[in-house]
C-alpha cells in the first residue's frame, strides 16, 4: 500500500465538539449512548483514522457529521460554519461538499438501477439536468476509479465486491466533495482487493484535493491511510494521535491491547498479547468513571469515581485515563 501523503494543510476543515447521539429504546426510558462526548477535528487534506471494537460508535459519528443521524447534542462546524440545525435546503446545498463510502458494497447500490444512473443520481438531485453532461461526467468517474466507461449500463450484481466498491466511490465523487466519510469501505472486501481500493482512495485524494474520515476496524489498513488516528472505545474518543507516533508509542491500555492484536506475517515472531477481560459493557449503562476500567488490567478503585479527560501528554498526542503518568513514565 502507498504511504499516507505528510504534506498536510494545518487548518480543521471540520470540527467535532461535545458530539452526542443517544438513540431511545422503544417502550423503555433507556437510551442506547452510542455516541457521548467526542470532540476532534479533521484538518483539510488529511486522512483522520477512527478505530475501535464493533459497537463503540463510530459508524454513528461518521454519519452524525453528514446529518445522516441527527445528533442528541453536540456543534459540528464545517468550514467554519455549525451544521446542527441548518435548515433542509442550505443542508441539502452543503451535501455537495460532504459525501460517504459505505460499507457494504452489496447494499449501497439499488440492483433496480443502472451504474449510470446510481452514479448520475447525485448530479440529477443537485441541478445536473443534461442528459449528455450527466453521462460524460459517470463515464470520466468510472475511469477515475478503474471501471471501463462502457459498463455504465450494466447492473450492480454483474460486478464483483470490488468493482462494486469502486462504483461507490465513483458516486462519493459526483459533486466534487471536500470532506468523505469512509465508513469501514473495505471490511467487506478480500484482503487483496482492500490493498487495491485504499491505494485507489489515497491515490483519489492526491488527486483532487481530498479529505477523509476512515472509519475501520482494521489497525493495518488504517495505519497505512492515516495521517492521524483517533481511538474509540464505548462512544468515547481514548486516544488521538499523529499515525506513526500511536502505532510506536501508544498511551492508553486500550490502544495498547488493541496492537497487540495486529497479525504479523513472521509466525516465528515473539510478541507480547494483551488478552483483555471479559465483554464490551452495554452502551445502555455503561460503567461509571472511566469506561474502559471493567476490562481494564491497571485499573485502580479512582477509576470508578473519575471521568478521564483527553488530554495532551506529548506534543499532539492525547489520551484519557487518570494513570498515563505512571503506566508510561512521563514526567
Amino acid at each position: 500500500m502507498n504511504q499516507p501523503s505528510t504534506q498536510i494543510i494545518s487548518a480543521p476543515l471540520t470540527q467535532v465538539r461535545d458530539l452526542v447521539k443517544h438513540f431511545p429504546i422503544k417502550g423503555s426510558d433507556d437510551v442506547v449512548k452510542a455516541v457521548d462526548g467526542v470532540s476532534f477535528d479533521i484538518k483539510e487534506g488529511e486522512t483522520l483514522g477512527l478505530v475501535g471494537e464493533s459497537g463503540c460508535g463510530k459508524s454513528t459519528v461518521g454519519r452524525c457529521i453528514l446529518r445522516l443521524h441527527e445528533p442528541t447534542s453536540g456543534e459540528v462546524v464545517f468550514e467554519g460554519k455549525n451544521i446542527i440545525g441548518l435548515p433542509d435546503r442550505e443542508m441539502q446545498l452543503l451535501r455537495r461538499e460532504m459525501q460517504i463510502i459505505f460499507q457494504d458494497p452489496y447494499a449501497s447500490l439499488n440492483p433496480r438501477l443502472s451504474i449510470l444512473s446510481i452514479v448520475s443520481e447525485p448530479l440529477k438531485i443537485h441541478g445536473v439536468s443534461s442528459k449528455k453532461e450527466r453521462e460524460d461526467r459517470v463515464a470520466d468517474l468510472l475511469s477515475k476509479v478503474g471501471l471501463d466507461p462502457k459498463y455504465m449500463h450494466r447492473y450492480p450484481h454483474e460486478f464483483s465486491g470490488g468493482q462494486r466498491q469502486r462504483i461507490g466511490i465513483a458516486r462519493a465523487l459526483a459533486l466534487n466533495p471536500k470532506l468523505i466519510i469512509c465508513d469501514e469501505p473495505v471490511s467487506a472486501l478480500d484482503v487483496s482487493v482492500q490493498a487495491q481500493v485504499v491505494n485507489l482512495l489515497q491515490d483519489l485524494q492526491q488527486e483532487f484535493g481530498l479529505t477523509y474520515l476512515f472509519i475501520s476496524h482494521g489497525l493495518a489498513v488504517v495505519e497505512h491511510i492515516s495521517n492521524r488516528v483517533a481511538v474509540m472505545y464505548l462512544g468515547k474518543i481514548v486516544e488521538l494521535a499523529d499515525s506513526v507516533e500511536l502505532y510506536k508509542n501508544p498511551l492508553h491500555p486500550y490502544t495498547k491491547a488493541l496492537l497487540s492484536a495486529i497479525p504479523v506475517p513472521d509466525p516465528t515472531a515473539k510478541r507480547d498479547r494483551i488478552v483483555l477481560k471479559g465483554d464490551v459493557p452495554t452502551p445502555i449503562n455503561p460503567p461509571s468513571g472511566c469506561r474502559f476500567r471493567t476490562r481494564c488490567p491497571f485499573a485502580i478503585e479512582e477509576c470508578s469515581a473519575v471521568v478521564p479527560e483527553l488530554r495532551e501528554y506529548r506534543p499532539g498526542h492525547f489520551s484519557a485515563c487518570i494513570r498515563i503518568e505512571e503506566l508510561n513514565d512521563i514526567q
